[in-house]
């Protein structure tokens, strides 16, 4: 009996692990829509960038950028279908500029300037993005 139940609790959780690694929403909520989930990043980290630095939200703003940032690059970056696509490429920098800020600097804000070449790239995303739906 001991035995029966073990390998029943072995299998269902062979079971949960494997549809829970099969799910295509990742851990920020990324659904593999790649218009949507730009889109959707964008917004977090234009929040994330714009909110004061004593805001009380702004831990949880950067954590949340800091992670879409890696949700987004493990989705996308050996995807074939956008890696040639001007709005991924540019995604591409931007993310990468912020990550590197976030890495180098994490309890600073985000300098001006940054800020700026930031803003300018999400919208070019955004142009590219209607241009190529």
């Amino acid at each position: 009996m001991k035995r029966f139940v073990s390998g029943i609790l072995a299998l269902l959780l062979v079971c949960v692990v494997g549809l829970t690694g099969c799910s295509s929403a990742t851990p920020s909520g990324l659904s593999g829509d790649y218009r949507q989930d730009t889109l959707t990043v964008i917004d977090n980290l234009r929040t994330a960038i714009n909110l004061p630095q004593d805001a009380p939200e702004k831990p949880e703003a950067q954590a949340l950028a800091r992670q879409n940032i890696n949700d987004f690059s493990a989705l996308y970056r050996r995807n074939t279908s956008v890696e040639r696509l001007s709005s991924f490429t540019t995604m591409r920098t931007a993310l990468n500029s912020l990550a590197g800020h976030y890495t180098s600097y994490p309890n600073r804000p985000v300098p001006d300037k940054l800020k700026n070449r930031l803003e300018v790239e999400f919208g070019r995303i955004e142009s590219a993005l209607r241009r190529e739906a």
